[in-house]
């Protein structure tokens, strides 16, 4: 069938409203009608072919909250009018080790993306979410609580889980001291959901601007780390440090901020590669750097229903479809707080 969808023709040309060819529905399946729809920066490397990946025409998208219109005739979890959401991924082999034991992010022989994938129906490519419809195995298809507001969920799909995975793996709770560097998509996600799971939490920026907006969002302490002095009055107190910046940056004033046996965990990726760090600090005090790549689908289960008990979702910008070049164009200039968000009803196809 075919579906509206907001379509990438090639890296030097905007994205324009078009139609694509939507698979049809497999047992296992769920069709859902998209609501919603959060814009990732990666959506706009995507778009632009900036990682050198990118297969055209392009649909991105990853942040997906909608309604269930059809089911597959084996499908048990889901039933038409259930709100559910869509992440990065759509499938994986299901078999690996990592698989197996529910960390399909990390599936060896390397999961299917949303979009820009490779559809194993129909042998081309996976459509994302600036569109109309989506088709997903149920597997890879989470329940959205009831009581949250739709639009601030989205972003929660990709941003998210994409911080939860870590603070969960780091098994992070209340009193542990956990710095986050950047106050962007991923950073104001960080703030929220470690501050709620009672944390005490420092925020790392170098815009002394967004200071207010750190505590605003549950940060307990501001550093502007270019301002040395701040710097060296945090030193060696904080357990965990999310990264939460995809620019090259030095990583060695971080590092001297952890405690003994302290954590620094990358989860954004710049496209040039970080300085390397002074090895010394990392010996002499068990020090660790690690990264964590988006979240499993049990651990995205898990982050929406904890969203649900704590009444959080993103701080968001609603636009429609036909303003999605205007919205890249104010992510480059990091004008938005503190995601954009699609919405599909408002949007003139």
């Amino acid at each position: 069938m075919k579906i509206n969808a907001l379509v990438a023709p090639h890296a030097t040309q905007p994205l324009s409203s078009g139609q694509i060819a939507l698979r049809s529905v497999q047992a296992q399946d769920v069709k859902i009608e998209i609501l919603y729809c959060g814009v990732c920066h990666s959506d706009l490397h995507m778009a632009r072919n900036e990682w050198g990946v990118s297969n055209y025409p392009l649909v991105p998208g990853h942040e997906i909250v909608g309604r269930v219109v059809e089911t597959g005739k084996s499908v048990s979890r889901f039933q038409a009018g259930d709100l559910v959401g869509v992440g990065v991924m759509v499938d994986s082999c299901r078999e690996c080790h990592f698989c197996q034991q529910q960390e399909e992010q990390y599936c060896e022989a390397g999961w299917t993306a949303t979009y820009n994938g490779t559809d194993k129906y129909t042998g081309g490519s996976t459509w994302g979410g600036y569109a109309q419809h989506v088709v997903a195995d149920q597997h890879f298809v989470v329940a959205i609580p009831t009581n949250l507001p739709l639009a601030g969920v989205a972003p929660l799909l990709c941003a998210g889980v994409t911080v939860w995975s870590p603070l969960r793996y780091g098994n992070v709770k209340a009193g542990d001291r956990v710095g986050v560097v950047g106050l962007g998509g991923l950073g104001h996600m960080a703030v929220k959901l470690a501050s709620a799971l009672g944390a005490e939490v420092t925020l790392f920026t170098t815009s002394p601007q967004k200071g207010e907006d750190a505590l605003r969002l549950g940060a307990k302490r501001v550093v502007i780390s270019r301002d040395a002095a701040q710097m060296a009055a945090c030193q060696a107190s904080l357990d965990l440090i999310l990264d939460c910046v995809s620019a090259p940056h030095d990583l060695d004033p971080y590092l001297a901020t952890l405690k003994t046996n302290g954590k620094l965990v990358l989860v954004g990726i710049p496209e040039q590669p970080h300085p390397s760090p002074n090895v010394s600090p990392i010996v002499n005090r068990r020090l660790s750097i690690s990264g964590s790549s988006i979240g499993s689908i049990k651990e995205t289960q898990d982050m929406l229903d904890f969203c649900g008990q704590h009444a959080i979702t993103a701080d968001i910008e609603l636009i429609a479809g036909e303003a999605i070049e205007t919205a890249f164009a104010r992510m480059l200039r990091g004008d938005v707080k503190y995601r954009f968000v699609i919405d599909m009803q408002a949007t003139r196809w």
